[in-house]
Parts: C-alpha cells; sequence; structure tokens
C-alpha cells in the first residue's frame, strides 16, 4: 500500500467521505487511490475557490470535514478566497495539497512555490509529511485539528514520493479536543448583569444559533427580559417558524449604532463586540455605546448548549416560556421586482428545511423580516466578506443535505467570480435553486462610494462599478453548463419561477432582472 492509499483509508475512517477536488499530475497517485478505496465520494470543481467554497458549505451543514484536493502552490492560492470565508466561519476543512517530489524540490521547477507560506494565513494547523510512512498519521491529526473547537482549516502538503512510496498502513482516527464547559465565574458575571434591571443584550454566533440552543437563550430571555442578537454574518443560523427568533446587527453603521444605543450590558456568546465592516469618515469603529459593560460568556469553540444551560441553572429559568415565532408568510407581491417582492416569495414559498446560501450583499440586505415567519430553515451567510462564495457553498450544502432545497441567492457581480459551480451541481444533480439578482452593477459599491465619502464620480469611476457593455446573460451562462434557467423581470413571473424550482428536483437558475 502506497502513502496515498493509507492516506485515502484514513480519512474514510476518520470519517472524511466527500473530497472535492481539482487535481494536477503531482496528486495523480491520491487520485488512484480514491479508486481503489470505498466509501469516499469524489466532486469535481473547475476552479479551485469553487473547490474551497462547496468543502465549506458541505462541512457547515455535515457538521463535520470534508476534503479538498489540490494542486500544488497555484491551486492552494485559487482556493484561498474562499478558505478565508470558512475560516471565519470556523468551518471544519481538511485540505489535501499535493507538492513536488521532495527531492525535486531544489531544482525550482515552474510550479516550485512554499505552500506552507500561502497555506498559514487561513489554516490553523499546516504540515507538510515527510515520508510515506508519515502520511497516514499525518492524515489522522489533520482531521482532529480540523475538528478541535471552534473548528478551523487544517493543510496537510503531500509531496509526490510521499504519495508513491510504500507506506505502513492507514493510521488509527485521533480524537479531537474537548469543547471547553461553562466558566462558573462569567455565568455569575453574565447572570448579575441579566438581573441588574439595565437593558442587556445577549450577542451571540456559532453553535449557539442552532434551535436547540436558541430555545435556552429565549427562556433566558422570557426569565429576565434580555435582548437576544446575532452577529451580521453566522456560518449557520436556524430560524423560521417554531423557533426562537432574534435580530441580527445590521451591515450599515448608522442603522447598527441606533440598535444598539440603549444597551447598558452585552453578553457574548461565541461572538465579539459589534464592529463596523469597514471604517468610514467621522464613524466609530465599535459599534456599542460609551459605557456599555461587555461581559464574555463563552468563546466560540465552547459548548454554547453546555453554557446557556449553566445560566439559565443560575437564574432559575427552566421553567420560563421561550416565545416561539409563529408560522406568518409574507403575501406575494405584485408588479415591479423589488428587493422586497422578491423576500415576500422568499418567505411565503420556502419549503420546510430549506437550506438558504446567501451572497445577496445588496439585493437580500432586507430579507430578514420577510422570512423570520417562514418554515424553519438554514441560513447560511458570508462570513469573511470575500464574494464568490454562494454558487459554491449552495452546491456543497445540497451535496451534504441531498433531502433537503437549498436556495441560492447570489449578486451578479458575485457570481461571476465563481459560476463554474453550476457546471457542478449539474453533474452532481444538486437540489439548488439558484436566484441571481441582476442589477447589472457591483450595486454595494455605488453605496459605499458614497459612505466613504468619495464624492462626485465621474465615468471612469461608474465604468468600474458597472456590468454592463456587454449585460451578462446568466440564462445563457447556466444553460451552457448544463443548468436550466429563465429570466423574469416581475414579481408575478419571479413567484411562479421560484414555485416551479422549488417543485422540481435538480438545480434551476432564476435571472432576476430587478427593477
Amino acid at each position: 500500500m502506497n502513502g496515498a492509499e493509507s492516506l485515502v483509508r484514513t480519512l474514510v475512517a476518520s470519517g472524511v467521505d466527500v473530497c472535492f477536488t481539482n487535481p494536477g499530475t503531482s496528486e495523480m497517485h491520491f487520485v488512484a487511490a480514491l479508486d481503489r478505496v470505498d466509501g469516499m465520494r469524489c466532486v469535481l470543481g473547475l476552479f479551485e475557490g469553487v473547490v474551497t467554497g462547496m468543502a465549506d458549505g458541505y462541512a457547515r451543514m455535515a457538521d463535520k470535514p470534508a476534503s479538498t484536493l489540490l494542486h500544488l502552490g497555484p491551486g492552494l492560492g485559487n482556493g484561498l478566497a474562499n478558505l478565508h470565508n470558512a475560516k471565519k466561519a470556523f468551518t471544519p476543512v481538511v485540505n489535501i495539497v499535493g507538492e513536488h517530489a521532495t527531492y525535486h524540490i531544489e531544482h525550482d521547477a515552474p510550479l516550485t512555490a512554499d505552500i506552507e507560506g500561502i497555506a498559514r494565513p487561513v489554516s490553523g494547523w499546516v504540515k507538510t509529511s515527510k515520508s510515506a510512512k508519515d502520511v497516514a498519521a499525518d492524515g489522522a491529526a489533520a482531521v482532529a485539528a480540523s475538528m478541535g473547537p471552534p473548528g478551523q482549516i487544517a493543510t496537510l502538503i503531500l509531496p509526490a514520493n510521499t504519495a508513491w512510496d510504500e507506506s505502513d498502513g492507514p493510521a488509527l482516527p485521533v480524537a479531537p479536543a474537548p469543547l471547553p464547559g461553562p466558566d462558573p465565574q462569567a455565568i455569575r458575571e453574565a447572570a448579575a448583569a441579566l438581573t441588574s434591571g439595565a437593558e442587556t443584550l445577549i450577542h451571540m454566533s456559532g453553535r449557539a444559533l442552532r434551535a436547540d440552543t436558541l430555545e435556552i437563550a429565549g427562556r433566558i430571555a422570557a426569565k429576565t427580559g434580555c435582548r437576544l442578537s446575532c452577529q451580521t454574518s453566522n456560518g449557520r443560523w436556524q430560524r423560521g417558524a417554531g423557533r426562537v427568533a432574534i435580530e441580527r446587527i445590521q451591515y450599515p453603521v448608522d442603522i447598527a449604532l441606533k440598535q444598539l444605543a440603549s444597551v447598558k450590558h452585552i453578553v457574548l456568546l461565541g461572538a465579539k463586540v459589534p464592529v463596523a465592516f469597514f471604517a468610514y469618515p467621522n464613524k466609530p469603529s465599535v459599534l456599542i455605546p460609551d459605557g456599555c459593560a461587555v461581559h464574555r460568556l463563552a468563546e466560540m469553540g465552547d459548548d454554547h448548549h453546555a453554557v446557556l444551560s449553566a445560566l439559565c441553572d443560575e437564574l432559575d429559568a427552566w421553567n420560563a416560556e421561550p416565545e416561539l415565532q409563529e408560522s406568518k408568510r409574507p403575501e406575494l407581491a405584485t408588479g415591479a421586482l423589488t428587493p422586497e417582492a422578491v423576500a415576500c416569495a422568499l418567505g411565503n414559498l420556502m419549503p420546510e428545511n430549506a437550506i438558504v446560501a446567501d451572497e445577496s450583499v445588496t439585493a437580500g440586505r432586507g430579507f430578514m423580516p420577510y422570512t423570520v415567519g417562514a418554515a424553519p430553515h438554514d441560513w447560511l451567510a458570508l462570513t469573511g466578506g470575500s464574494i464568490g462564495l454562494g454558487l459554491p457553498y449552495a452546491t456543497g450544502a445540497a451535496i451534504a443535505c441531498p433531502d433537503r432545497k437549498v436556495i441560492c441567492t447570489e449578486g451578479d457581480g458575485s457570481g461571476m467570480y465563481t459560476l463554474q459551480a453550476l457546471w457542478t451541481q449539474a453533474r452532481e444533480g444538486c437540489d439548488v435553486v439558484n436566484v441571481i439578482f441582476a442589477n447589472r452593477s457591483y450595486a454595494i459599491l455605488r453605496h459605499e462610494l458614497t459612505n466613504v465619502g468619495a464624492q462626485n464620480p465621474g465615468r471612469k469611476a461608474i465604468d468600474m462599478l458597472t456590468l454592463d457593455r456587454p449585460e451578462l446573460d446568466w440564462v445563457a451562462l447556466g444553460k451552457g453548463m448544463g443548468v436550466p434557467g429563465v429570466r423574469v423581470d416581475s414579481a408575478e413571473t419571479f413567484n411562479d419561477a421560484l414555485a416551479r424550482a422549488i417543485a422540481e428536483p435538480g438545480p434551476h437558475l432564476i435571472e432576476a432582472w430587478m427593477a
């Protein structure tokens, strides 16, 4: 058995059974090993940014890592933007990156690169295997590292000769580090803030946003009268009818400042103190008011269910009834196709247990009120701000959950970064509805031009923010990759197209020609 086969067998034994791939010459022994080992599904992406984005979406929904297979330093480099997003979502990913044979590196062939240096900014764990006999144990360690709280990217670099030389066979799985439990002092401090009589906000992210943990937070809110909120962007948030609804801190600085203006205590559960996405002239970076006391209840990697349970004990809140969101579907809109009309359609038509993979950076900013009472669903967000994640992580989520409908809400500018994901959706038969918001511009940048005080933009500036001359044809792009699509330009035609796409299996594309 060679090193590559020992690694594949170790990954499968460790629970990693999907590999998103875009391989090259140095990975061919790993590719061949995939044929010899049962239990590993291989999914091809036509660009490494698609590969890493699919791994992110898959792991967010599967609660375990996928592996990627990337070709040397440039292949890893092509995938960095969506690895950045995965890092900010604390997503467990195991990257397998091919490398030249150890004896070949000194010759500085064209693809020679500092792979460890490229990997470190997005990886919590990086290692280069030294021999075929090390590969299996290194693979087991990589999986454990990726799953260590709160979840991280582990990058294992595999020189070609360590893949083709003889190994000692697969390694046993390694248990990840356990989740830290409650800190008694932090519990007492949070309880004191919550019972102080001053307005208190529990601000959450991570696993605190799962339905069972939110229910405990709802009991605490019912007992104490506190507010509950989450970060603007979260890896996975379980929302909808029958669940505890919480407010999301808004992206625009002025709105967020108003949301937080009256808060006297903020209790952080896996979240950071709210800050502005960017710096703006004459506006604060930190969004909580002066004098607001900050209490850190738990870190992102702590056991949020256990922490909130301990806080519920401290407050004697288990008998308090949480306020659960009522089923409330908005009426379908008519007339012009606006973001509000799209939001009404999503809230009305979304099926139970849908997964929303959201990258509607501008058009979707106001979707939350319209979908809060929709059927129970999971909402995935762009955590790292690096555009081009929507189509890939919708694809990965569909592969993780083939029995659930995935709705991808994507901007036209963002979608062009990784539109190759549509090809993978077609090849794998992914049940994804891709809604492309065609406003023919980088619309968010038009707003940001004003927000940062860059006045009176001229033709050259506008040209850098618009997607015209020629206009993109998303229906044609989707057809070329095997995904059927339709262009719609009214609320009525959008409602009909979304209903049909939800009812039919397989990938679909709706180009929403926005008013």
